[in-house]
């Protein structure tokens, strides 16, 4: 792994990683501040996930991009790949291994920060066709966003309009949008408010690669040159080893 990759893999690690601590840390605090209110919970809850991506991504975009989703990074991957844009096969395969360790490691520190044991597996099931469906939908809306976004030259929006749209479909689809293999996955190692029970996760991760295909359909109707901005997605950074550093 070069320099510029492993940089660009430390900052996806990085930002994942405290995405997952603020998702599992706000559940904690939620559940123990409002605990016989599940609906404030899953208030509390998705206005600290949206702040802290929004922030997340204005720390770390200038330096990968802001990924922190291997939804995000495949899609730019498959636009870009003719064009000599976005990820080559080996940042996707850096980047997917950072955010997913990532994740990981964010579901243990939040544990780790509220005084709990660092890995429990969680007993939450979340099964069943309307699940399923839900993170196709919340999946392909966070991609078609953050493409349109860039397509159009509104990078600028980008952390308050992701922040923005997961915010919202909290609340808008049954799953409360997870839209995010590598969350799934953190999610998985915490009993907590925000866990997902390990056999859920086959049928989140199926789901979500759904919505990228079909964003990728939309992004064909809608954006046909998306793959053209494919190194602004999800704000504009390095993508070669010859960028500056």
């Amino acid at each position: 792994m070069s320099l510029t990759l492993a940089r660009r893999a430390s900052a996806e690690f990085t930002g994942t990683a405290l995405l997952v601590t603020a998702v599992v840390g706000a559940g904690i605090a939620a559940a123990r501040l409002s605990p016989t209110d599940v609906g404030l919970q899953l208030l509390e809850n998705a206005v600290a996930t949206a702040l802290a991506l929004g922030a997340l991504i204005l720390m770390f975009g200038p330096v990968s991009g802001a990924h922190f989703n291997p939804v995000v990074s495949a899609v730019d991957w498959w636009l870009g790949r003719r064009l000599g844009t976005g990820l080559t096969p080996r940042d996707l395969a850096g980047y997917v291994c950072a955010q997913v360790t990532g994740a990981v490691a964010g579901a243990v520190l939040a544990a780790l920060m509220f005084g709990l044991p660092p890995v429990t597996w969680s007993r939450t099931d979340r099964t069943g066709g309307n699940l399923w469906l839900a993170e196709v939908v919340a999946t392909a809306g966070l991609v078609v966003l953050v493409f349109a976004l860039a397509r159009s030259g509104r990078t600028t929006a980008a952390p308050a309009a992701v922040g923005a749209y997961i915010g919202a479909a909290y609340w808008f689809t049954s799953s409360t949008s997870f839209a995010n293999p590598a969350v799934t996955i953190g999610r998985a190692f915490t009993d907590t408010f925000a866990g997902i029970a390990p056999a859920s996760v086959p049928g989140f991760l199926a789901a979500q690669l759904v919505g990228a295909l079909v964003a990728v359909a939309a992004l064909a109707a809608w954006y046909p040159h998306a793959g053209h901005a494919a190194d602004a997605v999800v704000v504009p950074h390095p993508t070669r080893e010859s960028a500056p550093r």
